[in-house]
């Protein structure tokens, strides 16, 4: 078992998302995220995969849950981390894993890769940061 970890970044009533690049959901759009290091936490993987693949820093503000369906990801068993988080730097630019970074409307997403349409809509029922 994996364990990744995904961010819901939201600004100015918008989500951050990211198109991706390869394989599984090349050329679909996700929530930016990716695998934990052997010798990072959670939340440094949460920051860290935000800046690689959207040029910008963060800082985490909740964590919005666990998302461990068996079958979630077609690469094999995948538990994911999910927390929400805030723009604070950087500049917006798609990393080397991503074709586009573009913000969305959480009322206009496009059809989205593994079980992030789930992810958002559990962080919007919350009363989020949107």
């Amino acid at each position: 078992m994996k364990c990744a970890v995904d961010v819901i970044v939201a600004d100015a009533g918008r989500i951050l998302l990211v198109k991706r690049k390869n394989d599984p959901f090349k050329g679909m759009w996700a929530l930016p995220g990716g695998f934990v290091e052997e010798s990072e936490s959670v939340e440094g993987a949460a920051v860290r995969e935000v800046r690689e693949e959207t040029g910008l820093e963060v800082q985490l503000q909740s964590l919005v849950g666990v998302f461990s369906a068996p079958n979630r990801d077609p690469r094999g068993r995948v538990v994911s981390v999910v927390f929400s988080a805030v723009p604070t730097g950087g500049r917006l630019e798609g990393g080397d894993e991503t074709e586009d970074v573009k913000w969305f409307s959480p009322g206009d997403l496009p059809e989205l890769a593994f079980d992030h349409a789930e992810m958002i809509k559990k962080f919007v029922g919350y009363g989020s940061l949107l």
